[in-house]
């Protein structure tokens, strides 16, 4: 008998930067994945690079998806994706148009209006440099990308960028998105984030040490996870409850929800 948990349509988990999914190495999402399967549902990666650009990233997703449509012979399928995997995701939804084959899109921690790092490197002088954009493409190889491109990159995630981003790649009516977010509190929260969220809070406010709050708010369907919970944290690298918040149970509310509308 299925769980009630059980959704119609398989999941496609979508990864950020500096993380890959290939060759079995999934850790990215540490124990989310088993925890998605054990409600019953179907989870798959979605193979993009950790250095690529939307217009790459969009062509492996829709490889990708194609091929998990054809396995599971399902309809469509239920996007969940980590940071810059998000706007991957909206990008390859509107260039393939792909409305008719993408239930929901689920951005998680997605830097939707732009990300102040981004601008802060694209604004040093020696990040335009030949030497500097041949050290970043040999880091792109190094995580074993299709098409490794960190330099446009990172330009693609500045708020200049984002802003033409928003204005051209319009939502689909076909698909349904929700945004989920959360924030920490100090920079004590979590050390691998703490000298980002101190450069962030003094731009733009509260973040979780990457992505601002002022940058997720994009659409109607908008989750803060309340608590205390960095960019990283959210998708359970540390494998352990974070002050009282267990971060499974995110997603497996989520889960539930889509089932509810059917997806």
């Amino acid at each position: 008998m299925a769980n009630e948990s059980t959704l119609k349509y398989p999941i496609i988990l979508v990864h950020g930067i500096i993380a890959h999914d290939r060759c079995g190495f999934n850790k990215y999402w540490g124990r989310i994945p088993e925890t998605l399967r054990e409600t019953g549902a179907k989870v798959f990666f979605g193979n993009t690079d950790a250095w690529g650009v939307y217009e790459s990233n969009a062509k492996i997703l829709k490889t990708t998806i194609d091929k998990v449509l054809d396995k599971t012979k399902s309809e469509k399928v239920n996007i969940l994706a980590h940071s810059k995997g998000g706007l991957d995701s909206r990008y390859f939804i509107w260039k393939y148009d792909y409305g008719g084959k993408v239930a929901s899109l689920t951005t998680i921690s997605t830097p939707h209006l732009g990300a102040e790092l981004s601008d802060i490197l694209y604004g040093k002088k020696i990040f335009h440099t030949r030497i500097a954009k041949k050290v970043l493409k040999i880091l792109g190889k190094l995580y074993r990308d299709k098409n490794p491109d960190p330099f446009n990159l990172n330009y693609q995630l500045t708020t200049e960028y984002m802003k033409k981003f928003n204005n051209e790649v319009l939502p689909d009516d076909r698909v349904y998105y929700q945004v989920i977010y959360s924030t920490m509190k100090n920079s004590l929260d979590d050390p691998l984030f703490s000298y980002c969220y101190r450069r962030i809070k003094k731009i733009n406010g509260d973040n979780d040490g990457f992505v601002s709050e002022a940058s997720v708010k994009w659409g109607n369907n908008i989750t803060k996870i309340e608590g205390r919970v960095s960019h990283g944290e959210i998708l359970d690298y540390n494998m352990r409850e974070l002050s009282g918040i267990n971060i499974l149970d995110i997603y497996k509310n989520i889960v539930n929800e889509l089932r509810k509308k059917g997806f």
